[in-house]
């Protein structure tokens, strides 16, 4: 094994790299606990759907964490240091509110519970906000990649935990077990913090909450290229984020049972997903970030052209287990570079702010983009409504060309 295979094993390998995996873990375990979990849960205490519907609403902090970003930048905690101080604090918090939301009473009090359920997503969001700002202040930028792509693979894996897992659970255990249970299970997040190393705070940081409010904004927008950076994060996977909306819709109309759709296209392509994530992850090391995003951009919009090919064939479970294999290979791939790219907009002096802000607007298509597209697939039929969606990647890939050109490695970008 040469110098530089031997390089790229100890990066795989690295306690950094397995910190980065257990944070996603602790981050992705919360979310379908006030999602999908939490609704079969008020469904099955006979809840008005009309209520559960108004817990959407629930998940707000997701989206508004920028709000209270500037105060993790500014403050420090009296222990642990200015990142992993934080991150505790969110965690013991959050494994509280967890334990309390099991102990609550949606059939006789779902407005405490939605309290409840308010403060999980509050501290879940606060949790994200810290990890993210640890991780690009952790990790070099040649391992923002791999670390990037284990982070959202230990999410995704944390999702499937508390969604899958304890839905099965529920079947067995009452729900107040199930959320003891997945408190308990974030335990490790706290291991990982309390062994983890503290990043050293970067020179010039915030002395002064108007300075951790207004700097960020100042340094992003002084770069020449900041808005079509910004026209970038949201281009990139709208494509994608547009065919994934009305992909179950299809699958169904196309003659799959839901069986072969949970079997092919949720099972296998989770583990397809995963696999992806950690081969961009060990391709970004090799190409960079710039390469990277121009490659898993025409694999994905590729990748989407592709379920125009199962408009054609029909109903053929190889080909569904081909082209789900590709999608989400090329999909994980894609979120990988995605991820490590807007880490590395960051100036580590604003590191949890910018960040905040950068993946706040990465969530929108999945809302706005998402929503017109029963319209479309009545108006085109699915097979034109598919190369729509992979013609949509092409603006985003244009705008590679201005700030992220093939020839260089890394992003332009102003960082500390």
């Amino acid at each position: 094994m040469g110098p530089q295979n031997r390089k790229l094993v100890a990066q795989i390998v690295s306690w950094r790299m397995l910190v980065a995996f257990v944070m996603g873990f602790a981050c992705g375990v919360p979310l379908l606990l006030t999602g999908s979990v939490l609704q079969a849960w008020m469904s099955e205490e006979g809840v008005d759907l009309s209520v559960i519907g108004l817990f959407a609403l629930v998940g707000l902090p997701y989206t508004l964490k920028f709000l209270w970003a500037p105060i993790v930048d500014r403050f420090t905690l009296p222990f642990l240091g200015r990142r992993r101080g934080w991150l505790l604090t969110a965690q013991l918090a959050l494994m509280v509110a967890l334990v309390w939301l099991g102990y609550s009473d949606p059939a006789n009090n779902p407005w405490l519970l939605a309290l409840i359920a308010f403060l999980v997503t509050f501290f879940s969001a606060s949790q994200d906000i810290v990890v993210d700002a640890y991780r690009r202040e952790d990790l070099a930028d040649e391992e923002l990649g791999l670390g990037s792509a284990l982070y959202v693979n230990g999410y995704r894996v944390g999702m499937l935990l508390a969604g899958g897992g304890g839905l099965i659970l529920a079947d067995l255990i009452a729900f107040r077990e199930v959320y003891l249970l997945m408190a308990l299970s974030l335990s490790v997040g706290v291991i990982a913090t309390l062994l983890a190393r503290e990043p050293q705070v970067a020179p010039g940081s915030p002395k002064t909450l108007h300075e951790a409010v207004l700097l960020p904004f100042v340094d992003y927008f002084s770069r020449p290229e900041a808005w079509l950076i910004l026209l970038f994060i949201l281009f990139y996977k709208v494509g994608d984020t547009m065919a994934a909306a009305m992909t179950t819709p299809f699958y169904l109309e196309m003659g799959y049972s839901k069986s072969e759709i949970g079997a092919v296209v949720k099972l296998f392509g989770f583990w397809a997903t995963i696999f992806g994530g950690l081969l961009g992850g060990v391709v970004i090391l090799r190409l960079g970030i710039n390469r990277s995003l121009w490659v898993f951009g025409v694999l994905q919009a590729l990748s989407t052209a592709c379920f125009a090919v199962l408009v054609l064939v029909g109903h053929e479970l190889v080909w569904l287990a081909a082209v789900i294999a590709f999608e989400n290979l090329s999909g994980g791939m894609g979120t990988a570079a995605y991820v490590a790219f807007m880490a590395s907009l960051t100036n580590k002096k604003f590191t949890a702010t910018q960040y905040a802000l950068l993946s706040s607007l990465m969530g929108l298509p999945r809302v706005v983009a998402a929503a017109p597209t029963g319209f479309m697939v009545e108006l085109m039929g699915w097979g034109s409504f598919f190369i729509g969606c992979a013609l949509v990647a092409i603006p985003g890939l244009l705008l590679l060309q201005r700030f992220a050109p093939w020839r260089s490695l890394q992003p332009a970008r102003a960082m500390a």
